[in-house]
């Protein structure tokens, strides 16, 4: 019996232009390829939301920005949930998966600097001036950037892009290092003074790709979202999420990685690091990509042997097992 698609299919998001940005992005598309399909948007605040002024790896908990969103799903007040997946926990509810990984945009960072009479005051990351100010909430971040230069000053930065770019105007930073997928898919690209490469900024686990969560026995919805899942993507936000599931990465320590195909073959670029960037643990694995997540997993067994455990373990102890899917970027 073929599934029947109900009239109006209902998109939680988040409430941000960016979230709401990729959620208009996903109705768009499913629009153009179902015509006549009914859409609306269900906007919804998170906890992560809610807490602006405490840096999220002091929060702790799970799923920050997806939990209240996930709640919708399972109370049936709507039908799919559209994330960025760097913030998707690797576990999920009882009854929700993750259904559809779209097509990535750069997964890298940006740095960005201010800007005086059209130029940039600072042109490029290595030329920063001694003890600048960066902004950054994201540990990851922070931790890549003072392994390099220890010399800088990080201080937190937190609130939507538009919040951000108005914070650096005003001079409270030199610098601010945001997601560059993020930055380019709501129009600033031209605030983007260098796009950081992965030598100096490892970027997050899944960082640029749209996720999509749906109720696991919604034939229908299946049915109709399925278009959108872009196998490549897919192929290697799965590995970098097994490597994250495997060291039970939390948003309380830094952790990274980079997967990318190329002819058949997956290579991946992992870290963990400690918060003040004094130690970092890196490693790369390749192989055919059709044991891209069991590399990842490997991955982190190579990371953890080089030394990732004992960062691990003075980040959470072990009385406590942490929980693992999220990172703040």
């Amino acid at each position: 019996m073929e599934a029947v698609l109900k009239n109006k299919v209902i998109i939680g998001t988040r409430g941000s232009a960016l979230a709401l940005w990729q959620a208009e992005w996903v109705k768009d598309r499913l629009e153009k390829l179902s015509p006549g399909i009914n859409i609306e948007l269900n906007k919804i605040r998170t906890t992560g939301d809610k807490i602006l002024d405490v840096p999220l790896a002091k929060v702790g908990g799970k799923g920050l920005f997806v939990k209240e969103i996930e709640e919708a799903l399972l109370e049936g007040t709507a039908d799919i949930a559209v994330h960025s997946m760097k913030d998707v926990p690797t576990e999920f509810p009882l009854g929700l998966h993750l259904a559809v990984i779209c097509e990535r945009e750069d997964p890298r960072d940006a740095f960005i600097s201010r800007l005086s009479d059209g130029r940039f005051q600072v042109p490029a990351f290595d030329a920063l001036p001694h003890g600048s100010v960066i902004g950054t909430s994201s540990l990851r971040r922070s931790c890549q950037i003072l392994c390099k230069r220890p010399d800088l000053k990080i201080q937190q930065l937190r609130g939507n892009l538009n919040t951000r770019l108005k914070k650096l105007d005003e001079g409270r930073f030199d610098a601010i290092i945001l997601a560059a997928a993020g930055v380019k898919r709501l129009g600033w690209d031209k605030r983007i003074t260098e796009i950081l490469p992965p030598e100096i900024s490892l970027p997050a686990i899944g960082q640029g790709a749209v996720g999509i969560e749906c109720r696991i026995g919604d034939a229908a919805i299946h049915s109709l979202i399925n278009q959108l899942n872009h196998a490549e993507t897919a192929i290697c936000v799965t590995a970098e999420r097994a490597l994250l599931k495997r060291l039970e990465g939390g948003c309380q320590v830094p952790i990274a990685a980079h997967a990318r195909l190329h002819d058949g073959i997956i290579t991946i670029d992992g870290l963990v690091g400690s918060v003040t960037g004094d130690r970092i643990v890196k490693d790369r694995i390749e192989g055919n990509l059709d044991r891209a997540e069991s590399l990842g997993v490997q991955l982190a067994e190579n990371l953890l042997a080089l030394g990732a455990k004992e960062i691990l373990d003075e980040v959470y102890g072990r009385n406590e097992p942490p929980v693992n899917g999220e990172i703040s970027s």
